[in-house]
């Protein structure tokens, strides 16, 4: 059985957080998609004046880093990633077409969105906090890390592979997202002002997306402080 976890550690921090879940159980991932860059393209330019020191959506994952002992300014969420590496040229490097529609998603909504591949995983995906000796292999590296006890990482229960740390700061090597990657699974990560509705209509509309460009079987899911675990053992 293989599960997605989110421990009672994390929601006694953030009894708020919600997660939105799209189990991919097989794809057609592109390395390349006219259509999808254009939708891409499109997002970035209507989103291209959000201010990130002043959008309470953006503001809400500085403070959420904050509380766990990360300097946002230095470590910064995805979402804040993502919004300042679009704008010098409206546009994201396109990796490939499963990459692309999260990122899409996470633009739209403005909320963190990741993905990872399952076959390189053992055990349970738990989101929690650190002891800090789990093992890390930063995204694009080969040398071992190890993150800070009390960070909020993603990772493996079995293999104490970190699959992102600091939250959604850095994704990491062993379960990144290939077009050869078939069983994947995908996460909308939503705190107040975003909200659940909000995180299952981007859910939703990101398992829609892939059915229509990538021909994916897939089924959705989410996790709350009233439910805390979900299987996904029906692809493992």
């Amino acid at each position: 059985m293989k599960k997605i976890i989110v421990t009672d550690e994390l929601f006694d921090l953030f009894p708020d957080f919600y997660r939105g879940i799209v189990v991919v159980k097989d794809i057609a991932n592109q390395k390349s998609d006219k259509r999808i860059r254009r939708m891409v393209k499109q997002e970035i330019e209507r989103q291209a004046d959000i201010d990130e020191l002043k959008d309470p959506r953006i503001l809400s994952w500085n403070e959420a880093h904050r509380r766990f002992g990360s300097d946002p300014d230095t470590y910064l969420p995805s979402i804040t990633y993502l919004l300042k590496s679009m704008r010098p040229n409206k546009a994201l490097p396109f990796i490939n077409s499963v990459v692309a529609l999260f990122n899409y998603l996470s633009i739209k909504y403005v909320t963190p969105c990741g993905g990872d591949d399952l076959d390189g995983v053992e055990g349970n995906l738990v989101l929690g906090i650190s002891d800090g000796t789990e093992r890390f292999i930063p995204l694009g590296e080969e040398i071992e890390e190890h993150p800070l006890a009390g960070e909020v990482i993603y990772y493996d229960d079995r293999s104490k592979n970190v699959m992102c740390r600091r939250w959604n700061w850095r994704n990491g090597e062993v379960t990144k997202i290939t077009p050869e990657s078939r069983r994947i699974v995908l996460n909308i990560d939503c705190l107040p002002p975003v909200s659940p509705d909000t995180g299952n209509e981007a859910r939703d509309e990101l398992a829609e997306l892939l059915r229509i460009h990538c021909r994916a079987d897939v089924e959705t899911a989410y996790v709350d402080a009233g439910r805390r675990e979900v299987d996904i053992s029906v692809i493992a």
